[in-house]
């Protein structure tokens, strides 16, 4: 299946590099595109020159740091402008491993019935580990994650989770206009429109290691937001 890798990125020069190579080196027909959000730190730069010695990698570059969501919704769509097949989402940090992305793209291309719509990579399945989070973060995990379940009625165990990858006919009628997050919480609401249109998700566990370079991006403010999206969605869907 031809695949695209989507990367969001900002500020995200000490990983990139090495992320990038690794997953061009997998046998796997990828290619990779990065949305930057004008990294200080240069990573549109350095993709930048990169792309131009190595065709299987693209870069879009945004103006701003407008958002994870947002970021992560233009690389879906351009995948499907470009006839991808599916389309693997993943940090740029290291914390979801590249070697997992042929285990995702072969279930979504297993010839069972029904076949998946969309391929979670869980940490929360039987076989699915968290390395490195305080206790604090692990509690705070699980609990996005029933709340969501709760709000959403979301049939995954996983539903905060980035390591996905998605059929791209899957995504055809998304109404990306109608989308209310730019943050953390389209990883929940993209599960909830696509599961309001009869997709099926399956999950394959996998081990999330925390940063080792870098910083999260992630605040109080950002996790309050998604909270309340979540809670809108459940009471009012899209309106």
């Amino acid at each position: 299946m031809r695949t695209l890798v989507v990367i969001a990125t900002y500020n995200e020069i000490e990983n990139l590099p090495r992320l990038v190579e690794t997953i061009l080196s997998l046998p796997d027909d990828l290619d990779v595109l990065v949305i930057d959000d004008n990294s200080p730190d240069g990573t549109g730069h350095w993709v930048r020159q990169q792309s131009d010695q190595e065709p299987r990698l693209d870069l879009i570059e945004r103006t701003g740091k407008l958002g994870l969501g947002t970021a992560t919704f233009t690389g879906l769509r351009y995948a499907i402008e470009q006839r991808y097949d599916c389309a693997v989402t993943m940090d740029a940090d290291f914390s979801h491993h590249p070697r997992y992305i042929p285990k995702l793209v072969a279930e979504l291309s297993d010839r069972r019935d029904p076949t998946p719509d969309v391929v979670i990579g869980s940490r929360y399945v039987p076989g699915g580990r968290i390395q490195g989070w305080p206790l604090y973060r692990r509690w705070l995990s699980w609990a996005v994650n029933r709340y969501a379940r709760l709000f959403l009625r979301l049939r995954v165990a996983d539903c905060s989770g980035a390591f996905r990858c998605y059929r791209l006919t899957a995504l055809q009628n998304v109404d990306w206009e109608r989308m209310h997050s730019s943050g953390y919480s389209y990883l929940e609401e993209l599960l909830w429109v696509l599961q309001q249109q009869g997709m099926t998700f399956t999950e394959i566990p996998i081990e999330f290691v925390d940063r080792q370079s870098g910083h999260s991006k992630i605040n109080s403010r950002e996790a309050m937001a998604a909270l309340w999206i979540i809670f809108r969605l459940g009471i009012w869907g899209h309106r």
